[in-house]
């Protein structure tokens, strides 16, 4: 059995991210009598600056990228076909918003040393792309991870508190050095970077490539 590490730098309030991780999913399914993979999640926040109030996603892809409201609507229909395909349900309307979400990112690094960190992203693409949940609200980030299994106080308390704020930062601008400045990016192995949602095949290719040169 070959053993692997996938690293992926990503933000939850990313479509492609997920689109991204469950074609990764279904790749590792198709070698999984061959390879091992440990799954590690990472910070890239794509609105630092986002207020706490968010804003409605389609104006806020006319200001950012200057997306026409038919180009927006397509591609809510795109990326709703892609996620079907790949077993996940987007539920975009004309009212979906964006959010910040540096808590988020605060909730999943420490989640990582409770064992939850895996279980707590995929919790948090549910909430906001499929049940539509604003996830820079802290009671929806208490009500995921409590859901785990993790305990309500100590969630709160790394979700106010600053130094866990200031180690997301940290943690996106070292990826930032490391010339990552779009995502989803996946990392495997510490060196193989594959840049944006490829497709399953290409994934099971480039995984049969690298665990091969390991033997």
């Amino acid at each position: 059995m070959n053993k692997i590490r996938i690293d992926i730098v990503s933000d939850v309030v990313c479509p492609w991210c997920i689109i991204g991780y469950k074609r990764l999913e279904h790749a590792l399914t198709a070698v999984a009598n061959e390879v091992e993979a440990d799954i590690q999640w990472h910070p890239f926040e794509l609105n630092p600056a986002m207020g706490d109030e968010g804003q409605n996603l389609r104006e806020h892809l006319a200001e950012k990228y200057g997306t026409t409201t038919e180009a927006s609507i397509s591609a809510r229909e795109t990326l709703t076909k892609l996620g079907n395909e790949v077993g996940f349900e987007f539920n975009f309307n004309d009212d979906s918003r964006i959010y910040n979400t540096r808590k988020a990112h605060q909730l999943l690094m420490w989640a990582q040393s409770e064992g939850k960190q895996f279980d707590l992203e995929l919790a948090l693409f549910h909430a906001y792309f499929t049940d539509g949940k604003d996830i820079s609200d802290s009671q929806v980030l208490i009500e995921c991870a409590t859901e785990l299994g993790l305990e309500q106080d100590v969630v709160n308390s790394v979700i106010e508190d600053e130094s866990w704020a200031e180690a997301v930062a940290s943690t996106e601008q070292q990826w930032l050095e490391a010339g990552i400045n779009a995502v989803p990016a996946i990392i495997i192995n510490r060196k193989h970077l594959i840049s944006g949602a490829q497709t399953t095949e290409l994934l099971i290719s480039a995984i049969n490539q690298i665990t091969q040169s390991q033997e």
